[in-house]
């Protein structure tokens, strides 16, 4: 796996993916950016999220649950000092789905947390992550 990251502008960079997908991001107006994408903190955690909710509808998937959504809100703190590594992050699940089983969902939840999602499992070195959930039917 590979990527280029290019300074643009000020505090901009626009980055190229190994698969050839481009992605901005950008700095706070106090650091010299100008706001016009993600900082490249919050694309970690765009990141972790992602390769959770991947995790969490293959697995449901596997399980013949007939799942039709699945949103994560992922919160996190930092350190105060630098390096300002993460070291609290929650994710909160939403799953939809017609007659979703509990102990599926959770199960699926506990798999990516523990054994699949390479993102949170890495950040899970110098954060604290936890995990909750809800099941809404539809």
């Amino acid at each position: 796996m590979e990527c280029s990251v290019k300074w643009f502008d000020g505090m901009s960079f626009v980055a190229e993916t190994g698969s050839g997908h481009l992605v901005s991001m950008d700095g706070a107006p106090d650091a010299g950016g100008r706001n016009l994408a993600p900082r490249p903190m919050e694309m970690v955690l765009v990141g972790a999220g992602g390769c959770t909710a991947f995790d969490v509808v293959m697995i449901l998937k596997k399980a013949r649950q007939e799942i039709t959504g699945c949103d994560v809100k992922v919160t996190a703190e930092r350190a105060d000092t630098d390096p300002k590594v993460f070291t609290h992050i929650h994710m909160h699940f939403v799953v939809t789905g017609k007659q979703l089983k509990a102990e599926a969902v959770e199960r699926a939840i506990k798999l990516s947390a523990e054994k699949y999602c390479s993102a949170t499992i890495m950040l899970g070195k110098t954060a604290e992550v936890s995990h909750d959930w809800e099941i809404v039917e539809g």
